[in-house]
């Protein structure tokens, strides 16, 4: 753990008494026309502390965080700092007193470099001219002091979304702060850039810094917490205490019901396919890939997987996980050889992945998965438009409508109409609405990226439930996540790769945490 940092902060509250309250909110109530997004939410934020939020998407905890951060002003209720009434003006009035905001959805600019996005707010320089070697130093200490091994000159597009977080957390500690929010802020990281964000929280800790803390993975909450508030519907349910609380305990109160089982069971066995004998190893695989490589991404790939079976891939950032699902929706260039169904097939593009009945839910659903400013509709039925489009010149209205709604009933999707722009609907109901669209398809082999990402546990709940139903109706499914729990229930074998290779492929049964990270850190021998 990172538990002394020297990153530079004028602002440090090291002198600050541990618990003494630095931000508080009273009755805080904020509406949006006739819809209540919260309701006299109170919440206390104290000096060398994490207060943990926990809810489900649309619970009110987004809305919150932009009003602690100046993007939104309440409808009525106090927020104090230092137990004096303020009222932000604005984000910048926000950053004059101190307080710094990690965002879930990245805020950086893909076609400048790291160091310019450390720096956008406040570059170094005299007279409006940029010093920009000053710039690239101040930016390597800062990564340096955090454990990031980034170059900043590197520009943020060539990033992956992880390296992306990364400095965007960089990017928010890079300026004055006694109160750090951190929205989701590990939510596209593996094991081992978590425990790097746990450490930088340690040592913002021993500073005297007053930590606000959003995730949907409950097990970091009560890892890092020491007060945690469940929000449902806008309101506070009951803040508690990290030792006097439980999982269980947390979930009953965040979804209003107790959740026995947060992964559906699966088979004891993958199901054969219709048509194939049911003994193990006389199936033919549904997808094959022999010799698969990208070269820079991946090398040297060999696996197969049948109908009805959940395959799971798992590694550390940069093990190629990614690459290898965008590999085989057509979107690089690989080498090696792909059969469905015993035939080769060429996947040179999305179109040619999709024609052959291969969907592919991507790790970043507000850039490749949705088109954000069109209707829930549209984002529904663009893809199966396209396809009919190819044999008939015109669309049935009345159809696209039939189809978009089932799918909207079916996955329980929270809109106010199929004609709602996707940009307003919550992060969990927007990964739903990505499901929708590919299964509008009906695909035959699903690639899942990370199909959990910034989704609540009562909506993970639900998308488990969708995987497990596509997986025993026939479908192929490839998933991949960093959460390793999530992909050892979920999957009924696992690869493990590591440095861009396959290095072991397990089956489910009898499987540990600590085998699987033994592979996937070099602790074990491929």
């Amino acid at each position: 753990m990172m538990s002394a940092m020297h990153w530079p902060d004028p602002a440090s509250d090291a002198s600050a008494a541990p618990g003494r309250v630095v931000l508080e909110v009273r009755a805080i109530t904020k509406s949006f026309g006739a819809a209540l997004a919260l309701k006299d939410m109170s919440l206390r934020l104290r000096a060398g502390s994490v207060h943990s939020l926990l809810g489900e998407n649309g619970a009110g905890k987004s809305t919150l965080m932009k009003i602690l951060a100046g993007v939104l002003q309440p409808s009525r209720g106090q927020m104090l700092i230092d137990g004096q009434e303020v009222r932000l003006s604005g984000p910048g009035d926000a950053r004059r007193r101190g307080i710094a905001i990690i965002c879930q959805e990245l805020s950086l600019a893909g076609n400048l470099s790291v160091a310019d996005n450390l720096f956008a707010n406040h570059p170094p320089g005299l007279a409006g001219l940029i010093d920009d070697r000053q710039m690239l130093r101040k930016s390597r200490a800062l990564l340096a002091a955090l454990g990031i091994a980034i170059d900043p000159s590197t520009l943020v597009a060539q990033l992956s979304i992880a390296e992306r977080q990364l400095v965007e957390i960089a990017k928010a500690l890079n300026q004055p702060s006694r109160v750090v929010i951190m929205d989701e802020p590990t939510s596209s990281l593996g094991a081992s850039e978590a425990r790097m964000v746990f450490g930088i929280i340690e040592g913002l800790k021993a500073r005297g810094k007053a930590i606000v803390y959003i995730s949907h993975r409950i097990d970091e909450i009560m890892q890092i917490s020491d007060e945690i508030s469940v929000m449902r519907d806008g309101r506070c349910m009951d803040t508690k205490v990290r030792g006097q609380t439980s999982i269980e305990a947390l979930i009953a109160l965040m979804v209003g019901r107790p959740l026995s089982a947060i992964y559906p069971p699966g088979p004891p066995h993958p199901p054969a396919p219709p048509g194939s004998p049911a003994l193990p190893g006389t199936r033919q695989a549904l997808l094959r890939v022999q010799g698969f490589g990208c070269t820079g991404r991946f090398y040297d790939l060999d696996f197969e997987v049948h109908a009805g079976e959940i395959v799971g891939f798992f590694g550390l950032v940069g093990a190629g996980r990614s690459d290898v699902l965008a590999a085989l929706f057509g979107m690089h260039r690989a080498s090696g050889r792909i059969t469905l169904d015993g035939q080769p097939v060429r996947l040179r593009s999305p179109a040619e992945a999709i024609a052959h009945g291969i969907a592919f839910v991507t790790e970043n659903r507000k850039e490749q998965g949705l088109v954000l400013d069109q209707s829930v509709l549209h984002n529904i039925t663009m893809a199966h438009v396209h396809c009919r489009r190819q044999g008939a010149w015109w669309i049935d209205e009345r159809e696209e409508w039939r189809l978009a709604q089932g799918y909207v009933q079916r996955l329980g999707i929270k809109i106010a109409s199929l004609h709602q722009p996707v940009r307003e609907l919550s992060g969990g109901n927007q990964q739903k609405l990505v499901f929708a669209k590919w299964l509008a398809l009906r695909p035959r082999v699903l690639l899942l990226d990370e199909p959990t990402r910034g989704v609540d546990a009562g909506a993970k709940f639900e998308i488990y439930r969708i995987i497990r139903e596509l997986a025993t109706a026939g479908t192929a499914v490839i998933l991949v996540s960093s959460e390793l729990p999530e992909v050892l229930a979920m999957s009924d074998r696992l690869m493990v790769m590591r440095a861009k290779r396959l290095v072991k492929t397990f089956e489910r049964r009898n499987l540990s945490q600590e085998t699987v990270m033994a592979y996937a850190t070099a602790a074990a021998a491929p």
